[in-house]
C-alpha cells in the first residue's frame, strides 16, 4: 500500500489541497492520501494558526465521503515543532505494512536541503514534488518524482485575507468548510 503523506498547516484546507490529492490518486502515483495536519511547521514558527483541533475538524469536513483521502492528527502526538523526518520514522514503526511517500510542493523542494535531516528522508522514502507557480524543477536526484498535475493557484493565506472581506463568498473552499468557518467566525478574529 503506497500512502501519500501530504503535510501542512491546512490553515484552512482548500480546494487546491483536495484537487492535488485527487490528481495524485487518479495518476496512480499513490493508493491513498493522508492529509497530515501539522501542529507547527518549523518554517512557520511565527505564523498565527487556528487551533489545531479546529483545523483538523475543517479538514475532516472537506474529505468526508471522498474515498482514499484521510485526515490525520498523527503529528499532534509527537514532539513539536513537527520535523517530517521524525514523523516518517514513527510512521514506519507504527505502520510497517505501508510504503510512505512524501508529497511536497516545488516551493518546499527548493527549501528541502534546509529541512532537518533531509538526507534521511531521501534515503528511506520516495518523494513526489508537485508544481508551484514561480518554481522551476530541474536536476532532481533519483527517487524524486515530478507529479504531472495542474498548477493550482489557491492559497490559504489569500483565503484567510479574503474571509475578512464581507463580500467574500467562500471561493476556493469546500462548501461544508465555508459553512463551518462562517458559523464559528474563524479567521475573523473572533475564534472560539
Amino acid at each position: 500500500m503506497k500512502t501519500g503523506l501530504y503535510g501542512g498547516s491546512f490553515n484552512p484546507i482548500h480546494l487546491g489541497h483536495m484537487q492535488l490529492s485527487q490528481a495524485l490518486l487518479d495518476a496512480h502515483l499513490i493508493d491513498e492520501m493522508w492529509l497530515l495536519v501539522s501542529p507547527q511547521n518549523p518554517f512557520k514558527v511565527n505564523q498565527k494558526l487556528l487551533d489545531d483541533n479546529a483545523r483538523l475538524e475543517l479538514a475532516q469536513l472537506a474529505v468526508r465521503g471522498i474515498p482514499n483521502i484521510t485526515v490525520s492528527d498523527y503529528e499532534f502526538h509527537l514532539p513539536r515543532p513537527s520535523y517530517m523526518v521524525n514523523t516518517l520514522e514513527h510512521l514506519r514503526q507504527d505502520y510497517p505494512e505501508r510504503e510512505f511517500v512524501l508529497i511536497i510542493g516545488a516551493d518546499n523542494w527548493e527549501r528541502f536541503p534546509h529541512w532537518y535531516r533531509y538526507e534521511e528522508i531521501l534515503a528511506h522514502h520516495q518523494v513526489i514534488v508537485y508544481p508551484r507557480t514561480g518554481c522551476e524543477l530541474k536536476n532532481l536526484p533519483e527517487g524524486i518524482t515530478i507529479a504531472d498535475t495542474p498548477l493550482i493557484d489557491i492559497s490559504s493565506t489569500e483565503i484567510r485575507e479574503n474571509i475578512k472581506n464581507p463580500e467574500y463568498n467562500g471561493e476556493g473552499l469546500c462548501p461544508t468548510v465555508w459553512e463551518e468557518i462562517k458559523k464559528r467566525g474563524y479567521y475573523r478574529g473572533n475564534e472560539e
